[in-house]
């Protein structure tokens, strides 16, 4: 699982081409043919359930997904990967909530 980062109001409100796709976009630098035999719907699937789970998550603990958001997508070898965008003060609460965990219980998850 993958979890990236992106700041700014594009990553977390839909207003750029690639939130429409979630993850299934096909444009910009990262880009590739797909390759055939390579099962990328079940990847991207997997993916995508992991981020419901997520988002599910995000919401148990307060956060509106307009701030906080995982998507399911693909890397190029089809297995899939989980990443998340958010507003920097979301993503600054969240690593805050992580490490009261983790403080909390001797850091075992």
């Amino acid at each position: 699982m993958t979890i990236c980062y992106q700041s700014g109001s594009d990553a977390v409100t839909g207003a750029s081409d690639e939130w429409i796709g979630d993850g299934l976009d096909a444009t910009g630098t990262d880009f590739g043919l797909w390759v055939s035999g390579i099962d990328y719907i079940a990847g991207w699937r997997d993916a995508r359930e992991s981020a419901d789970r997520l988002n599910r998550a995000f919401l148990g603990a307060g956060f509106e997904l307009s701030e906080l958001r995982a998507v399911g997508s693909t890397y190029d070898d089809g297995r899939g990967a989980v990443r998340f965008v958010g507003w920097p003060g979301a993503v600054e609460r969240l690593a805050a909530l992580l490490e009261a965990r983790a403080d909390g219980d001797g850091g075992a998850a």
